[in-house]
């Protein structure tokens, strides 16, 4: 167990040194280029590469008909020349004045002249800028040489085959690591492993658990994977002088996303501070807004025509204006807020919600209407349109009643602003709610004795207020009766069913005590010879239905 962890921490030193090699490769690379001047003065320049393909120095302005990327070319040419010329020697590079430039001359070729116009893009004098030419191609060519030799490139296949052996090593240590990591579990899954739950509802089970962590470590071995093969080609590329160019390219797709994305992060983050403090200052602003809508609420805090039950919608809505100009405020630090793709797309979202939301939008301002015309509130009993029933819930787009059978009914809040609506609650408790029952009573009954009995068997209704004390309407003389219309108040709203029920239940026992016939529906008979149509328990103990009665006239002959 000791000599695997030994391994396993070599390997991990290892596979780090390989990591940092490879970028550190990539920023020497990366430095040469950042060395130029016309670079930094935002000239465009073109490379002289080296035998070796290693950058010697830029060239940035034309000379006569050569452009700078012509010079660059023609210099990298002569300096091939000079580095297969067998008699080579740098003391043989002479560096000769003319009237306008100054050369870097081998025997006969003219390896690069020096103009006024390059000494102004580099700062230095002709004399210089051609000394450092002439050191810097002397040293391309001489390192070129001693990589070339049988020492160095045995020595360059010993260093490629360790870098191999030890990327086999870490391949095998990962795959060891991650077959004991899987054998660990399966001992121990019901120890570590337990169901992910709250009260009766299970977010995770043991076997989901399971099965994430696996996934989750094949992620990270083929991650792992991936990592060495990229650094071992890196660094296998970066050992030999001809594809050291293939190991910067190759850690150029990976490095320099990431240092892209390092870099608009950082510059970002001025913008982002911003950001933070429109929040900061805006979250704390609606707090406080919310406290004072709340003590509104509360009614401790009380302002001349604005009604407590308004609070709360009235700060759903600043709140929603808040966040709008919170939002107004962050767009223009946001990352891309001024590119033509980001408008687009706002615009294009834009279209889709109003085209999609035209109804949405109707019933939201309804429901501010309905907010602040206070028709009802929650618990009320209400009639709107033929659904009656107790008010359940006030949202921006509906209204939830629920009717007298337990239905929950949702209505538009545009249907509720385009009808009327009945509020039975509002004034019940304070004036009392006025209930109504009409009667048909027939002519043969004095129609004081019926206001009599209608107006005890209110009385005797439980939820019937004693006072205002109940009264009595005729509303029509029709042909076989009279129309007698009950008036009662009640403080009861929601159970105005049961209230009519037992009012309904009074006025029969009222009327059968004192004998009444209710002559609804219509009765048509004969009274000598039948029934009363009053309930036998109402009648007397030796009632009997009367007999027929003839009358005859004697003094006419027959």
């Amino acid at each position: 167990m000791a000599i695997n962890r030994k391994i396993n921490f070599i390997g991990f030193i290892v596979l780090l040194a390989l990591v940092l090699g490879s970028f550190s490769a990539f920023s020497q690379s990366d430095s040469t280029a950042a060395e130029s001047p016309g670079i930094r003065n935002g000239i465009q320049g073109y490379p002289v590469l080296g035998v070796m393909n290693d950058t010697v120095f830029y060239v940035f302005i034309k000379m006569g008909a050569s452009s700078p990327s012509e010079r660059a070319k023609h210099i990298t040419d002569k300096i091939r020349r000079l580095y297969e010329d067998p008699e080579f020697n740098v003391d043989s590079l002479a560096i000769e004045e003319s009237e306008f430039s100054v050369d870097l001359v081998y025997r006969d070729i003219i390896v690069t002249s020096v103009s006024p116009d390059d000494a102004a893009v580099y700062g230095l004098s002709l004399r210089e800028i051609s000394e450092e030419a002439k050191s810097r191609i002397s040293q391309s060519i001489k390192v070129a040489k001693e990589e070339r030799k049988l020492s160095k490139i045995l020595f360059r296949v010993l260093y490629t085959c360790i870098v191999f052996f030890v990327a086999l090593l870490l391949y095998w240590l990962l795959n060891k690591g991650y077959v004991r990591i899987l054998k660990y579990l399966k001992r121990n899954r019901d120890k570590l492993l337990k169901n992910l739950s709250y009260k009766d509802y299970t977010f995770l089970t043991a076997e989901q658990e399971l099965r994430a962590i696996l996934i989750l470590l094949r992620g990270t071995r083929l991650f792992l994977y991936f990592a060495l093969g990229y650094a071992v080609l890196s660094i296998g590329f970066s050992i030999f002088p001809l594809t050291r160019g293939w190991a910067d390219a190759l850690l150029g797709l990976v490095w320099s996303p990431f240092r892209s994305i390092l870099i608009a992060i950082w510059d970002y983050v001025p913008s982002l501070v911003t950001i933070l403090v429109i929040v900061f200052v805006m979250y704390n602003v609606i707090r406080l807004v919310r406290y004072v809508f709340q003590e509104i609420e509360a009614e401790k805090l009380k302002i001349s025509g604005f009604h407590a039950d308004w609070a709360m919608p009235t700060y759903g809505i600043v709140r929603v204006l808040l966040y709008a100009f919170m939002v107004v405020l962050i767009f223009p630090y946001l990352p891309g807020s001024e590119s033509n793709v980001f408008r687009g797309v706002s615009v294009f979202i834009g279209i889709l919600f109003s085209l999609g939301s035209s109804s949405a939008i109707a019933n939201m301002v309804a429901g501010l209407v309905i907010t602040y015309m206070r028709p009802f509130k929650i618990g009320d009993k209400i009639k709107i349109g033929d659904t009656t029933g107790v008010v359940l819930e006030k949202t921006l787009l509906v209204t939830r009643v629920r009717t007298i059978k337990n239905e929950e009914i949702t209505i538009p809040n545009s249907s509720v602003l385009g009808g009327n609506t009945t509020n039975y609650s509002t004034l019940a408790k304070t004036e009392g709610l006025i209930i109504n029952t009409t009667v048909t009573i027939g002519y043969d009954v004095p129609w004081r004795e019926t206001h009599a009995a209608l107006i005890e068997a209110a009385l005797r209704t439980d939820l019937v207020l004693k006072e205002p004390s109940p009264f009595v309407f005729q509303t029509s003389l029709d042909d076989f009766y009279v129309s007698y219309q009950l008036n009662a108040y009640t403080r009861e709203s929601i159970g105005m069913a049961k209230v009519y029920s037992e009012l309904h239940q009074n006025i029969q026992d009222v009327f059968f005590e004192r004998g009444i016939e209710i002559m609804s529906p219509h009765y048509r008979a004969a009274r000598d010879g039948n029934m009363s149509t009053i309930p036998t328990k109402y009648l007397p103990q030796d009632y009997q239905a009367p007999a027929f009665n003839f009358k005859t006239d004697q003094k006419k002959e027959i």
